[in-house]
């Protein structure tokens, strides 16, 4: 978490957890280079240029387009946000997938009765999310209770100051190039490399 004081103006593209080709068979290099490299980096340029017309319209006194201005950055900062996510819950291929354990793997149970009935529901989320967007697993300590939410593009139908756990990215630019406009090929394949080590330690970190 950045300290309020420090001087971080700007938003940096994250270095990918592990190499290129990790994720294949799953997730090819090709198709991790140009989602990582070319998509990715797009939200933080977007994220950066839209704090670029805010200072300048700050430091000069002179009036923006606020509701596109600020439409345009929480685009772009949702997007960079969910990507570093999604890039730190994925694990190279023999490294994750399977059946989770610790203390996610209680709570889904608890949830959803098996994660079987869990890996469902989440799957049936990403599938139908409508247009570009994203499945999520998120928790909120006052509820105590994991929750699916879609997302439609990277800021529709989220709940508000929920912890994110895991996400999978249903944009097409997240697979076309290794299952073109299959999607429900790429879900089944997310589950081979869910980092659930990740996942269980963003759950530690709900309070």
């Amino acid at each position: 978490m950045v300290k309020f004081m420090e001087k971080v103006r700007t938003f940096t593209l994250p270095k990918l957890p592990y190499d290129y080709n990790a994720l294949a068979p799953y997730m090819s290099e090709e198709q991790l280079k140009l989602h990582h490299d070319k998509h990715h980096q797009t939200y933080v340029n977007g994220a950066n240029a839209a704090f670029e017309k805010l200072d300048k319209a700050h430091q000069e006194n002179i009036d923006i387009d606020t509701k596109a201005v600020l439409k345009d950055l929480a685009f772009n900062v949702g997007g960079h946000l969910l990507h570093s996510i999604f890039w730190e819950n994925l694990a190279p291929s023999g490294k994750g997938g399977g059946v989770p354990g610790g203390a996610i793997a209680d709570i889904i149970n608890e949830e959803f009765g098996s994660f079987k009935r869990f890996k469902k529901e989440f799957s049936a989320a990403a599938a139908s999310t409508e247009g570009s967007g994203w499945a999520a697993l998120a928790i909120h300590p006052c509820v105590g209770r994991p929750l699916i939410m879609q997302i439609e593009k990277h800021n529709v139908n989220v709940f508000p100051t929920f912890n994110v756990l895991m996400v999978m990215d249903v944009w097409e630019h997240a697979y076309y190039v290794d299952y073109q406009n299959q999607r429900p090929k790429y879900i089944e394949a997310f589950w081979n490399i869910v980092n659930w080590d990740q996942v269980n330690k963003n759950l530690s970190f709900v309070k």
